[in-house]
């Protein structure tokens, strides 16, 4: 795995599909972290998985049902969730939204 440079601007970046309604871009990442923007059409749902990375999320547009270990919470603009390893998690998309994402260590299946 290469380190990323220091400085990534949006225009560098590539956003890839991952589910219906769903795309992501890295904007960047080493061994240890990973930065990544998902963005979300109204309605769109990351399903319910789990994975061994700590995980923190920002709301940074949008609003989202976002369920954590069997717990929902409604999230808007500003406002984060954590996520300590293996918990199941998952959201839906109440309006159109996006989240900026880190994942300590990097997710290479990203890659």
């Amino acid at each position: 795995m290469n380190q990323q440079v220091c400085f990534q601007e949006e225009t560098q970046g590539r956003w890839v599909n991952v589910e219906k309604g769903i795309d992501r871009m890295i904007m960047g990442y080493n061994k240890d972290l990973m930065m990544v923007k998902v963005k979300f059409e109204k309605s769109a749902v990351g399903i319910l998985h789990s994975h061994p990375h700590i995980q923190a999320a920002y709301i940074a547009k949008g609003s989202f049902k976002v369920t954590i270990n069997g717990e929902t919470r409604l999230l808007r603009e500003g406002d984060t969730f954590f996520l300590e390893s293996n918990l199941e998690h998952g959201v839906v998309c109440l309006e159109e939204g996006l989240l900026i994402e880190t994942f300590t260590p990097c997710r290479t299946d990203f890659l």
